[in-house]
């Protein structure tokens, strides 16, 4: 019986000692607060309006046209193209760009 009652005691001991420990352990160390700054990427959407799209001379063209009106048209469409395309890569660029931080 008192083999029994000291390992009883022993183990009873052993427990206390072990949530002892474990309960001081966390004492030991203080939490580290570190604060860091992350940049995150929010999408906006695009605020520039659409350009219109021009009327082309060659649409306009009647179906029995010469050869010299159609190439006259078609210079004359490649000029507004140019002109046009300029206006989409504007509004390409604008919505594009990278926003001014707040």
């Amino acid at each position: 019986m008192k083999c029994r009652a000291k390992m009883c005691a022993m183990r009873w001991a052993s427990a206390t000692l072990f949530v002892a420990c474990a309960l001081l352990s966390g004492c030991e160390t203080s939490p580290r607060v570190e604060i860091q700054r992350v940049n995150v990427a929010v999408p906006v959407a695009c605020q520039e309006p659409m350009p219109e799209r021009p009327a082309m001379p060659t649409e306009a063209l009647r179906p029995g046209a010469t050869v010299d009106q159609y190439a006259q048209a078609s210079m004359a469409e490649i000029e507004r193209r140019e002109g046009y395309e300029g206006q989409l890569v504007a509004a390409l660029v604008a919505c594009t760009a990278p926003a001014a931080p707040a």
